[in-house]
């Protein structure tokens, strides 16, 4: 029934720099298909922006043509990779659900994928909740009452303002819940005084309109110190990293929020791919670095040191035998990565047995699904994340 698809670092970095100064002709040692394809997001994205100055980099130092397709949503962005047409997406947090067999990803063509990354880009900006100016909030706490955006259609970015009210302690019995039709409609909702608070990447260009306006726009901290609340936050998004916020509307870059960020874009590949193929993708996207970090605003997120070694997602094995060689892959990131596949296989288990007599109504598909993923995790010891 189911289509298969396949730590930030500190000292390590200085032995990987020492071993890429001394490669050589990376142009000779890269060995890749003289024409790939990937996904990202639509044209003008970050994902897809990114993507194409990567493709530019690879034209020029490997003569690589690397054709980019747009994808209006996670789903559109996947099926290419799932169906094996593209070698690679450049995708954002729906790899996460995909991997989970969640929020879009729960259908009876879909169910949890068998997927890997690859790299991915951490810039300055962070992935936040923002606030109106002229309402009082100065901790997320005190959104207590007030009026937070919900986005319709949009499970992820939903869960994700129910991770920032978890941190506070807050859940959305505690605010009054506002339902707009789009991403784009919440922001113009806080301009023109619906709502007070909605989710974005703060270097969106909807934020802007709404610091411009006599509201104001503040994003409040999520301190470091406060273990318990990123504890509760990881508890309900473990794709979520603490990031110091130093780009973004209203952002003073001397003076960083602490804050969230969580990789974006982040290239996906099926567990299946050639592991060679992934090796010289990788190796490609670390050694033409300086060839494209340049080439689309935030690109140089793709730094090796902006890596989450230690993520949501598990990396391939190609990409794994890159990291070993130049120094930057640690036993504890093994262990950790080691985890996330047996997470995958514990989900993918029990997708295969709950299909094998699946209800063909789809709200008692949705329902019976979202219950067997829930105790088959729990069952290994595991935590569902979302239930």
């Amino acid at each position: 029934m189911q289509m298969k698809m396949g730590v930030r670092l500190s000292s390590a970095l200085m032995g990987a720099a020492a071993l890429l100064m001394t490669a050589g002709s990376a142009a000779a040692d890269v060995k890749l298909p003289s024409t790939m394809a990937w996904t990202a997001y639509d044209t003008g994205s970050a994902g897809h922006a990114h993507a194409v100055a990567m493709g530019k980099a690879f034209k020029e130092k490997y003569g690589v043509n690397l054709r980019v397709l747009p994808g209006k949503n996670d789903v559109s962005r996947l099926r290419p990779l799932q169906v094996g047409k593209v070698e690679a997406v450049a995708n954002g947090v729906g790899t996460y659900f995909a991997q989970e067999g969640v929020f879009g990803f729960d259908k009876p063509d879909w169910g949890p994928q068998n997927i890997r990354i690859v790299m991915s880009s951490t810039g300055g900006a962070g992935l936040m909740v923002g606030v109106a100016g002229d309402v009082g909030v100065k901790e997320y706490k005190d959104l207590k009452g007030k009026r937070v955006a919900w986005v319709k259609a949009a499970p992820a970015l939903n869960h994700n303002v129910t991770a920032f009210l978890a941190f506070a302690g807050l859940t959305w019995d505690d605010v009054e819940k506002v339902e707009f039709a789009g991403f784009g409609a919440s922001w113009e909702g806080m301009t023109n005084n619906q709502v007070d608070a909605a989710f974005a990447i703060s270097n969106s260009g909807a934020t802007k309109a709404v610091a411009a306006s006599p509201r104001g726009l503040l994003w409040p901290p999520l301190p470091f110190s406060d273990t318990d609340g990123w504890k509760r936050l990881k508890d309900m998004a473990p794709y979520m990293n603490q990031h110091k916020v130093s780009a973004g509307t209203n952002v003073d870059k001397a003076s960083p929020i602490e804050g969230m960020a969580y990789p974006y874009p982040i290239l996906t590949v099926r567990t299946d791919a050639d592991s060679d193929l992934i090796y010289n993708i990788t190796k490609a996207v670390v050694e033409s670095f300086d060839a494209y970090k340049d080439g689309a605003p935030g690109a140089a997120g793709w730094a090796l040191a902006n890596q989450a070694f230690e993520w949501a997602v598990p990396y391939h094995d190609g990409a794994i035998k890159y990291f070993k060689e130049i120094g930057v892959w640690t036993d504890a990131m093994q262990q950790h990565n080691d985890g996330l596949v047996k997470r995958q296989e514990v989900l993918q288990g029990a997708w295969a047995e709950f299909t094998k007599n699946a209800p063909a109504d789809e709200a008692a598909f949705l329902e019976g699904w979202g219950k067997a993923r829930v105790a088959a995790l729990k069952g290994a010891g595991m935590k569902p994340v979302i239930e």
